[in-house]
């Protein structure tokens, strides 16, 4: 939430990525950086003791609505 709400405040679009059991301290995270809208994108836990292969394609399955959140509508 830290490098997400920096980019914010510097005109870059950003997306926080967590697994779901961190989204709450995420969103607490963003608000008290102050950016309370910054909503955190969740993916299924846990990331620890996955392969290289689990975590591409979970990475995978967050690139759509990772680049609908960059651009507002999904579009470039």
């Amino acid at each position: 939430m830290h490098d997400g709400s920096a980019l914010e405040e510097r005109g870059v679009p950003s997306v926080a990525v967590c697994t779901e059991v961190f989204f709450a301290a995420g969103k607490v995270q963003a608000r008290v950086l102050g950016h309370s809208d910054l909503e955190p994108l969740t993916v299924p836990h846990p990331i620890q003791s996955l392969t290289p292969n689990q975590i591409r394609e979970r990475a995978e399955g967050a690139v759509e609505e990772i680049v609908a959140r960059l651009t507002k509508n999904g579009e470039l």
